[in-house]
């Protein structure tokens, strides 16, 4: 049956093309090429002539001129004869026509066939006016320059269809420079758009340059939007690597990724499984990568709507003048209270902005100039504070033109919550006045059986925190040893207990100061008025001074537990001076004090210690009599009692001995 049929269609096939040669006329032939007919040079290319079986010869012509005669076998009858030219160059350019003979008769010459050979001269560049990303039905100009002047530029676009655009450069005399521009469409969401350019001469127009780089304009369709994101982060440091996925419908063939003002796109067909995501990887992060960024994926439904944005920061720009974060009044803050981010900076950012390690944006604030500081700042208030607030934040500087591209960060600032709970002591076993050199441990304890503790010096950027120690006494407790004293371990102190399954820290310990000596270069002086020996009850004045500028004048108590007694200086007598008066004093003020001068501008830095002043109260010689006089006169009381007591035993007992005679 089925032989049947094919012999019937051979048979009929046959006489069908013999018809025309019965009736005294050749049909015309048609002219193919393969693999297409442009092609880069180095090429091999086949032409076929279809023409009708019984043909004797065939027939190439290029430009009119005689190529190949092909003569036909007799024995296996075909209505194909193929041309074939090895490596091809841009003398095998040109139009095309074949023809063939049967039974003494030529045929009419084929259709014609343009042969365009590729690379005969350098590619020109070709690039998108405006955005690459077209909705639907949208049009779009593509500039095309060739790298030859007075060249005629043609524009081509991928596809079945294969359409092309020419025109006439326009060229700038002076620079030497040519271009012509290309509108392009409507462009459709159902297929792929990828354009190339080239040039030629205008006496050879099959002889073209090589092809431009390839542009793809990305037409917005209707399908699902893909998600875009970045690992590790959308905030990258220069130099870094990093990757961006797009992930898209599980049947998209190709992913775009499109960067704001740019204009080229990136695809890939290397889909990652699980998911069809695509991956863009970035070795090594540059400024020039800081921007916008939208994926689109294509499939053969078309293609997709674009991706939300995926904004991509780089940082470690304008890294000469450092920034400086610090947390006001303290980056230890109540629950429900307020604190304020202090960035600085001495470079003239026009923002800066805070984030906080899980890179969530803050506000980005304006910057102000500060001219006594010479310095530019932003404040952040934070607050009312809860829990969530707590961790650590960095702030950047940058530029309005520039909003992707971030300074060196400043240095992280941990921002900690403290509660309700009960405050622990903080002491100094050392004293709060040190001489450089001398090592330093603080000490934080509670009767709160408290998991670590917490140091915090103000004006510091570090908490520091030690897990505790239970003592036999009944207390929790740590130990901060600060190593040896210098100018920079100055400062006021504070501890706070807190509990591992708690972020959130107890109450502030009472500040504790410490003040380093020999800072200052000048020795007070320290006198008594009236004396250094006076009786209890009297009134004593210890007045320091200097004869050098001192704005304030500090003193101490040998083995005192209190904190020194501060005075601001005056001038009189051609000396700065302060006076530190005790009124009524008791023998509990006795004891060896001394006295140092301090500047405004370093609260905790002192002057060398003054000679030491001893201190001594007495009782008075009349307080020692009377308290005399009323030993004695309780003594008298005592035995007057005690003899008041033997009598009347004495009574009771002559009483009952006198009524036992009686009877």
């Amino acid at each position: 049956m089925t032989f049947t049929f094919t012999a019937l269609l051979c048979l009929g096939l046959t006489l069908g093309l013999w018809i025309p040669v019965l009736t005294g006329s050749l049909p015309k032939p048609i002219l193919r090429v393969q693999p297409d007919s442009v092609v880069s040079m180095g090429t091999t290319v086949t032409f076929i002539c279809e023409e009708t079986i019984g043909a004797k010869e065939s027939d190439l012509y290029r430009n009119g001129n005689l190529q190949r005669r092909v003569p036909k076998n007799n024995q296996k009858p075909t209505n194909k004869t193929e041309f074939l030219f090895l490596n091809v160059g841009h003398q095998n350019a040109g139009q095309y026509h074949c023809s063939y003979k049967s039974q003494g008769k030529s045929s009419d010459y084929s259709e014609p066939l343009e042969l365009v050979v590729t690379g005969a001269y350098s590619k020109p560049s070709l690039s998108v006016q405006s955005n690459p990303v077209v909705t639907s039905g949208g049009y779009v100009t593509l500039k095309c320059e060739p790298s030859h002047y007075d060249h005629t530029l043609i524009l081509t676009v991928e596809g079945s269809q294969k359409p092309s655009w020419r025109q006439e450069t326009q060229c700038n005399h002076y620079t030497g420079k040519c271009h012509a521009l290309f509108p392009v469409g409507p462009l459709t969401s159902n297929q792929r758009w990828i354009f190339r350019c080239y040039s030629y001469e205008t006496n050879t127009p099959q002889v073209w340059s090589a092809p431009s780089e390839p542009v793809e304009l990305l037409v917005s369709g209707k399908l699902q939007k893909p998600t875009i994101k970045a690992e590790p982060g959308s905030v990258m440091h220069s130099g870094r690597a990093m990757t961006i996925w797009c992930q898209g419908d599980l049947d998209a063939e190709i992913y775009f990724l499109y960067k704001e003002g740019s204009h080229n796109t990136q695809s890939t067909q290397t889909l990652q499984q699980p998911g069809n995501k695509a991956k863009f990887f970035i070795p090594s992060v540059t400024q020039s990568h800081a921007g916008q960024y939208g994926c689109y994926c294509y499939s053969s439904a078309g293609w997709s709507e674009p991706s939300d944005t995926l904004e991509l920061v780089v940082t470690g720009m304008y890294n000469y003048y450092p920034l400086m974060l610090s947390g006001l009044p303290s980056p230890v803050v109540p629950e429900g209270g307020n604190v304020t981010l202090h960035c600085t900076s001495l470079r003239n950012y026009d923002k800066f902005i805070l984030t906080k390690e899980d890179q969530k944006f803050t506000n980005s604030l304006d910057t102000e100039y500060i001219p006594s500081t010479g310095q530019h700042q932003a404040l952040f208030v934070l607050g009312p504070m809860t829990p969530n607030y707590s961790g650590t934040f960095r702030c950047y500087g940058y530029y309005k033109n520039t909003p992707q591209l971030w300074s060196v960060p400043s240095e992280l600032l941990k921002i900690l919550i403290s509660g309700p709970l009960r405050k622990p002591s903080l002491l100094s076993h050392q004293g709060r006045i040190l001489n450089p050199g001398m090592s330093l441990t603080l000490q934080c304890y509670s009767d709160i059986n408290y998991d670590k503790f917490a140091l915090y010096k103000e004006g510091g950027a570090d908490i520091i925190q030690s897990s505790s120690q239970w003592t036999k006494a009944g207390l929790s407790k740590a130990n901060f040893t600060l190593g040896y004293v210098n100018h920079s371990t100055g400062g006021q102190y504070r501890c706070y207990g807190a509990h591992n399954l708690s972020s959130e820290l107890s109450a502030s310990s009472d500040p504790l100061d410490i003040l380093i000596t020999g800072q200052i270069y000048d020795t007070p002086s320290l006198s008594v008025m009236p004396n250094s020996t006076v009786h209890s009850g009297e009134n004593v004045t210890l007045m320091c001074w200097s004869k050098y500028s001192v704005d304030t004048f500090i003193l101490s108590k040998e083995g005192s537990g209190q904190p020194p007694l501060r005075r601001k200086s005056k001038f009189q007598d051609q000396q700065y001076q302060s006076e530190f008066s005790m009124r009524a004093v008791t023998s509990k003020l006795s004891g060896t004090y001394r006295c140092y001068g301090s500047p405004d501008s370093s609260l905790y830095l002192l002057s060398f210690a003054s000679a030491p002043v001893e201190l001594i109260v007495s009782a008075p010689e009349n307080q020692d009599h009377t308290m005399e006089n009323l030993i004695r006169m309780g003594m008298a009381v005592l035995v007057l009692i005690v003899l008041s007591i033997l009598a009347a035993v004495a009574w009771q007992s002559h009483r009952q001995t006198h009524h036992a005679a009686g009877k």
